[in-house]
């Protein structure tokens, strides 16, 4: 068994489907050169105790089809159906552009209004098919989401540990749109 990591991950993969019967499995990648996953050692489950190893792959119509080491038949290929694979963040390269961060050097980050007022922590990078959201936790409350876009998030400073959040109008006023629907139906 495999220990648990202790430093941060980042989800490079998901297994999809069997391909065939000797235990194929179809491969999403989501790393920016998707061939690169195969180099990227240990691949761990969400637990961070299950690892796996990319024997062979090969390209697909929209994945790659992959033999994972240790699974020899269709039935444990379709077992592993929507596992997530995820890197220790230390093994990864490190962004070439400054634009460029991964979800995990994000996390944890403290979110700061432009005016200097604390928001919360950053907790998770969500996309919901619109375009990158920044979950944050403030110290009280409901998680509030904002665009992850360089007019909204200013300033990512992952070694100084924060973020610079400029929010439009409306979106930090919590409880405004209900006011606002009222004041529609007066």
């Amino acid at each position: 068994m495999t220990p648990r990591p202790s430093g941060k991950r980042v989800l490079v993969a998901r297994i999809g489907a069997a391909h065939g019967v000797r235990g194929d499995v179809k491969l999403w990648s989501f790393t920016v050169d998707p061939a690169a996953i195969a180099t990227y050692r240990p691949l761990t489950d969400a637990s961070g105790v299950r690892s796996f190893e990319i024997e062979t792959m090969r390209p697909a119509k929209d994945c790659f089809v992959a033999r994972l080491k240790g699974v020899a038949d269709r039935n444990a290929a379709e077992a592993l159906r929507n596992v997530d694979l995820y890197v220790e963040r230390t093994r990864l390269p490190e962004p070439d552009e400054a634009d460029e961060f991964y979800h995990a050097d994000l996390v944890g980050l403290a979110a700061i209004h432009l005016d200097g007022t604390p928001l919360g922590r950053v907790t998770a990078v969500q996309n919901f098919g619109a375009g990158d959201l920044l979950e944050l936790q403030p110290p009280a409350g409901d998680s509030i989401y904002v665009p992850f876009t360089a007019a909204v998030v200013p300033t990512v400073d992952i070694a100084g540990g924060r973020v610079v959040i400029d929010p439009p109008p409306g979106l930090l006023d919590g409880d405004a749109d209900d006011d606002d629907m009222a004041d529609a139906g007066s």
